[in-house]
Parts: structure tokens; C-alpha cells; sequence
């Protein structure tokens, strides 16, 4: 609408020099935010969801969805290589009121098939709120702080069915970390007197075990911001970089250094049918597990790659500064004799790393979450995309204040070809690289969740391994 309804179109003096009112920038506002409102609401519930109709005690259901996060992940870049090529090129030629327009009957059609399929989901019971669960643990735990917890385990509050008491989740396995947290399953004198159990005093092993998983998985959470940090120099410093460098395909054609970024799409569509259909059933056969990798260590290799895609990124910044010292084009405003396809190998690096971390990130936290906290723990992966951003414009801001002090250009100054893009790109590969370090010492640390289902098949698979 605001593209193509006359009163929200701002004025504009040769089609370059806008004059919108105070109005026309609040419709505009109200879309973007619009757009973000939607996004959280989808994102982190349409993975959960999708996963969910897979059923875990089937093993071919079960086979199934390790797959379903790859093929999820890449079909939200199909949908983004469309929208940066034909809906680029329909913005550009034909109007932003039909690039606008397209998508937006475009999610109306996917929104009606959405609920048309609702007869055929399987839906997940809805538990109540995880947050007062978590703070029910905490206040108990601190009203008991002098209470001692035995070493025997079948001391601690659990139900005795074989059902939970948090609705469509399963038992929890009592694990010995953060043990203080298991205070608030300790059944005290007072507890037994009182009568009917009060949630803020006594809680199950299983509501305290959820609290325990959300803990673990925090520090994983926290090593995803700087890997989003790389990933977010696709849209900032790859394009400061690219504008800098020959963008001619031909004598007529250029592509502009913002739609480089559509390498990285084709980068993850290449590489997760390479990933699900080649790589894991040939790691499978070598490590014997399901899928192939460890969630952990598909992670890992993918912060392993956003180290190479920095280096890639900084030494082509360093073949540019030889350049234009060889040719003295410090002022020049003309293109730097190399070709902007150069910059391709740092953007299907990004793609690759996006396609063991980001994908096995989404996996992780689904499958490492309570049963009642999934779509929770899955927005909470999702965070570490606007927070890597936020880190980003941060150490710009921190690197411009400290490098350009007494009258110096800095390492990034408005002429790039009087700064030191490298050193920047060399900051974000050394705390890459410190990163992994920090993720592997967390990695060897974490335990898996366990669930009473999964130690039932444990003992299943035993016996029969004995008979």
C-alpha cells in the first residue's frame, strides 16, 4: 500500500529526492515492523511444527526428520533466491507496488493452504507457560537454599505415573549438574503438611531438568552471536568491499554488490542435497550413527568454515590494497580493476557454514529442548541471527573510535582505499577462531538430555543385543 496507494507515496523530485510526511513514515515503519512481528511469529513455531509431525517412536518417521531441518532450511532459500532475482528485477522494471503486491498474494494463497491442511497435523498438547515453570524452579530452589539434596536420586518429588506432570511432555532423566536447582524437588516436613503440593515450593525432577536443559543450552546459544556476526558481513562489509570492485559482466551488464549475496543462496541450495543425500549416509557407514555427525560437531565444522570465509573475505581485501597501491588509486572513484566475482568464494563460504551451523543449530535446540519448550528454545536459537547484528555494528563502532583517533582515517573510513578493511575481517577471524576454542570446551562439557523414553529403549536395545 505504500507503494501504490497515492496518499502513502511520498512526492518526489525526479524520481530520486523524496519528501515524505510524518504520516507516510509511519506506514512505512508500521510495515517493516509488521514484517518483524510476522517473522518471529512463523519462524521459530513452522520448524517446531514441521518437526513435530514426525513420530519419534516410528524409526522411519524418526530417520525422516533428521532430514526435515535441511529440507526446511532449503526451501527457505529457494525462497530467497527468487526474491532477490525475479522480484528484484520486477521492483527495478516494473514497480514496487507489483514487487510488493506478488509476495503479498503469494502469502495470502500459502496462508489459506496452511489452514486448509489443519485436519491432517499432529498437534502437540499445550502445557502452560514454560517461563512460570522456570521461575516456579527458581523461587523454590531459593526458598530451600539451606535444604540438603542426598545423593540417592529416588529421594527427589517425581509423579509415580509413568505420564509427567507438565502436560505432552515426557519424564526427564535426573542429571547431576547444576545441582543446586534440584533443591526445589526436595520434599521437606513442611510439604508433607501442607497437603496439596504448591508448584512455587515443590516441583517434579522433570520441571527441574527443564530449567537444567534451557541452562545447557545457553552457553551454545551465546557462541552462535559471533558466528552470527559473520554471517551478517554478507549485507555490510562484503558490499562496502564489493562496491569498490568491477561489477561488468559484459561491455552492458553490471551486477551490483548487494546481489552477490544471491552465491550464498545457491551456496546452501548446492549444499544441503550434497549434505543430506551424499555426505551423511558416507560419514554414517564410517561412524555408525544415525546422522551421521553429532549435532555438536556438524556445529562446530560450520564455525570452523566461518573462520575460512573471514580469511577468504581478508585476503582479497589485501590483493585490492595491492592494487591500488601499485596503481596509486588511493582517490580514484572509478572501479578497481578486479572483477567483483572474486568475492564469490567468501560468500559460498558463508552458505556452507550456514549449512552445518545454522541448520544444525535449528536441529539442536528442537531436539535438545523439553517437549513443552520447543518452540520456545527454537526462537531462542533464532535470536543469535539480530544479535551477531547487533555485535556487528557494535565493533564497527568500537573499531572506528579506537582506530580513528588523533586525525587518523581509521579502518574504515568513508574511501575505503585509504583504510585497512583486512584488519577488520582478521578481528572477526581471530574471535572466530577463539569462538570454536571456547565451543569445543562447552561442547566436551554439555550432556544430552535424557528422557525415560530414551533409557527404556537403551534397555531394550540391550536385552536384545544380550539374547
Amino acid at each position: 500500500m505504500t507503494a501504490s496507494v497515492n496518499g502513502l507515496r511520498p512526492e518526489c523530485t525526479n524520481g530520486i529526492f523524496c519528501h515524505p510526511t510524518q504520516g507516510q513514515k509511519g506506514a512505512v515503519y508500521a510495515a517493516l515492523y509488521l514484517i518483524a512481528l510476522g517473522t518471529g511469529g512463523i519462524k521459530p513455531c513452522v520448524s517446531s511444527f514441521g518437526a513435530d509431525q514426525f513420530d519419534e517412536s516410528d524409526p522411519r518417521e524418526k530417520k525422516s526428520k533428521s532430514s526435515f531441518f535441511n529440507w526446511f532450511y532449503f526451501s527457505i532459500n529457494i525462497g530467497a533466491l527468487i526474491a532477490a532475482s525475479v522480484l528484484v528485477y520486477i521492483q527495478t522494471n516494473v514497480g514496487w507496488g507489483w514487487g510488493f503486491g506478488i509476495p503479498a498474494v503469494c502469502m495470502a494463497i500459502a496462508v489459506v493452504f496452511f489452514f486448509w491442511g489443519t485436519p491432517l497435523y499432529r498437534n502437540q498438547r499445550p502445557a502452560g507457560s514454560s517461563l512460570t515453570r522456570i521461575a516456579q524452579v527458581l523461587v523454590a530452589s531459593v526458598r530451600k537454599w539451606q535444604v540438603h539434596v542426598p545423593e540417592d536420586i529416588s529421594l527427589l518429588h517425581e509423579l509415580t505415573d509413568k505420564e509427567s506432570a507438565i502436560v505432552g511432555s515426557r519424564k526427564m532423566e535426573h542429571s547431576n549438574q547444576f545441582k543446586f536447582l534440584d533443591k526445589a524437588c526436595m520434599e521437606t516436613e513442611t510439604d508433607k503438611t501442607v497437603g496439596l503440593i504448591n508448584p512455587w515450593r515443590l516441583c517434579t525432577v522433570t520441571q527441574v531438568e527443564e530449567l537444567k536443559s534451557i541452562v545447557r543450552l545457553l552457553p551454545l546459544w551465546a557462541g552462535g552471536i559471533i558466528f552470527s556476526t559473520v554471517y551478517g558481513q554478507m549485507s555490510t562489509m562484503f558490499v562496502l568491499q564489493g562496491n569498490t570492485l568491477d561489477p561488468h559482466i559484459g561491455p552492458h551488464f553490471k551486477i551490483p554488490a548487494a546481489s552477490l549475496s544471491i552465491f550464498d543462496t545457491l551456496s546452501v541450495i548446492v549444499w544441503v542435497p550434497f549434505y543430506d543425500r551424499i555426505l551423511v549416509p558416507l560419514v554414517r557407514r564410517i561412524t555408525g550413527r544415525e546422522r551421521g555427525f553429532t549435532q555438536l560437531t556438524r556445529m562446530g565444522i560450520g564455525l570452523v568454515i566461518s573462520i575460512f570465509a573471514m580469511v577468504a573475505a581478508g585476503l582479497l581485501e589485501v590483493a585490492r590494497l595491492h592494487i591500488i597501491h601499485r596503481d596509486n588509486l588511493y582517490d580514484s572513484r572509478d572501479y578497481i580493476p578486479m572483477s567483483i566475482f572474486w568475492q564469490v568464494p567468501q560468500y559460498f563460504l558463508v552458505g556452507a557454514a550456514e549449512v552445518f551451523t545454522f541448520i544444525g543449530q535449528l536441529e539442536f535446540f528442537y531436539d535438545q529442548a523439553p517437549d513443552a519448550m520447543r518452540s520456545m528454545c527454537s526462537a531462542l536459537s533464532l535470536t543469535t541471527v539480530s544479535l551477531g547484528m547487533y555485535l556487528s555494528s557494535l565493533l564497527v563502532t568500537i573499531v572506528t573510535n579506537i582506530t580513528a583517533r588523533n586525525g587518523k582515517l581509521g579502518w574504515i573510513p568513508d574511501n575505503l582505499n585509504r583504510g585497512h578493511l583486512d584488519y577488520f575481517f582478521w578481528l572477526l577471524a581471530i574471535m572466530s577462531f577463539v569462538n570454536f576454542l571456547l565451543y569445543l570446551l562447552i561442547a566436551k562439557w554439555y550432556n544430552y538430555k535424557k528422557t525415560t523414553d530414551d533409557l527404556e529403549e537403551t534397555k531394550s536395545g540391550d536385552a536384545y543385543e544380550k539374547h
